[in-house]
């Protein structure tokens, strides 16, 4: 495999380098990435947090409304 040199990247616009780092990403499998026990029980504990809290979410419609209206 040829990796770009770092001329070929710096030639690269800011755009096309993030277009580039989401497909390496990606391209990535979830048991490919990696993570440390601290950061996996930070996460679950994130997701049980989110699922016991569904009945406090709000809409899009309702938050966009929120906001455009702290706009005003």
């Amino acid at each position: 495999m040829e990796l770009l040199t770092r001329d070929e990247l710096s030639r690269l616009t800011p755009p096309e380098r993030l277009a580039l780092i989401s497909q390496l990403w990606d391209s990535l499998e979830e048991e490919q990435l990696p993570i440390s026990a601290a950061q996996r029980d930070e996460l679950n504990r994130r997701l049980a947090m989110l699922d016991s809290q569904q009945h406090e979410t709000i809409t899009w419609e309702t938050l966009k409304a929120e906001l455009e209206s702290r706009r005003s």
